[in-house]
């Protein structure tokens, strides 16, 4: 058996944690600074909980030397911490964080570690990449990728058509920072909510617009191979413009949070959700303009017995997968591991991967 550690017991850290216990391959410690909401865990054989805070490194890296690995499901803004501390006690680090600059220093610490540092293991970025790559990999030559993700409402009631899913942080931070893409072959930055598109799939409207980290480190691996690359995150119609107006026109761009404030105040959270992914891949195949597309939409289900959104189950799955293969050794165990340079058909094979089969039309 294992021993995994796990950072955050907010919406994601402990559905990984049930996840991993439920195999008996794993014992999970899940580490948080709130006892309160260490409390609402259940705690099993393989299953316990620890109250530690993350900014003390040196408690951090004693609680993380002689584990096999640790799982980040923390805010961004400690990504930098857990990932150092892991490197100085030696385990593996896995993380779900899409900002891209915290992700770069990752990929600092990871060239000078022992262990595998994979970072981004979520959907987007994360899953998307491994798709995406997959399907690359079948053309002979590929003008454009396009990367289309979101986890919205099942039934959305309100102007903005959305409720909170995900970290409230993250989701401000998505809409703020500078994206990355490649155009004409190039990789540039491009700004976060514009080039907006509408787009229908199962008789459904949507809208997609820039935001940032949902490529992880696909520019930099597809640079100069394709001639576009982009990643846009999909909402209802509607939802951007509000977006816009409270993050330009009233400024709250310069005050996040007051913006978080306002969005956890004003928006509830839901269980009833749906992740749509949508990747496309035109190029030539065979000295035929082709186009190939992975669509599908995931809905909350049940984990262990109880409710569980659609984002938190698809997030978990993906970086209990990647650990899972990780001690399969079908995964670097040193360095910086890309999550292109995870096979697609492995992790579709795998135990939690499982979730992200695309099912036929009579739901199977």
């Amino acid at each position: 058996m294992k021993r995994v550690v796990v950072i955050g017991s907010g919406k994601i850290g402990p559905t990984i944690a049930r996840l991993l216990a439920s195999t008996g391959d794993y014992h999970v410690t899940v580490l948080d600074r709130s006892a309160e909401k260490l409390a609402e865990i259940e705690l099993s054989p393989t299953l316990s909980t620890a109250s530690l805070d993350v900014s003390n490194q040196q408690a951090l890296t004693a609680r993380l030397s002689g584990k096999f690995a640790v799982l980040s499901a923390a805010p961004f803004q400690v990504t930098v911490a857990i990932a150092a501390a892991a490197a100085s006690a030696g385990a593996h680090y896995l993380d779900l964080t899409e900002d891209v600059a915290s992700t770069r220093q990752v990929k600092r610490i990871a060239n000078m570690a022992k262990t595998a540092f994979i970072a981004q293991c979520g959907v987007a970025p994360g899953f998307v990449s491994i798709v995406a790559n997959d399907l690359v990999r079948g053309f002979d030559s590929v003008d454009s990728v396009r990367l289309r993700v979101g986890a919205l409402p099942q039934f959305p009631s309100n102007a903005l058509n959305y409720n909170l899913t995900w970290s409230t942080d993250g989701v401000i931070n998505e809409y703020c920072q500078p994206c990355e893409a490649v155009i004409n072959g190039k990789l540039v930055e491009v700004q976060a909510m514009e080039q907006r598109e509408e787009f229908s799939l199962d008789g459904v409207a949507y809208e997609a617009f820039n935001t940032s980290g949902g490529l992880g480190t696909l520019c930099e691996t597809l640079e100069g191979k394709v001639n576009t690359l982009n990643y846009r995150t999909i909402r209802y119609p509607g939802h951007a413009v509000i977006m816009k107006a409270l993050l330009d026109d009233l400024g709250l761009r310069h005050r996040r949070d007051v913006l978080k404030d306002v969005l956890e105040y004003a928006l509830p959270t839901t269980l009833q959700d749906v992740v749509v992914v949508l990747v496309t891949v035109s190029g030539s195949k065979n000295g035929c303009l082709t186009q190939e597309t992975y669509a599908n939409k995931i809905y909350s289900t049940q984990i262990g017995g109880r409710i569980t959104s659609a984002i938190q189950a698809t997030t978990a799955s993906s970086i209990c997968a990647v650990l899972d293969l990780l001690a399969a050794g079908k995964i670097p165990a040193k360095g910086f591991v890309r999550q292109e340079d995870i096979e697609l058909d492995a992790f579709l094979g795998n135990r939690f991967g499982v979730c992200y089969r695309v099912k036929d039309r009579s739901g199977r």
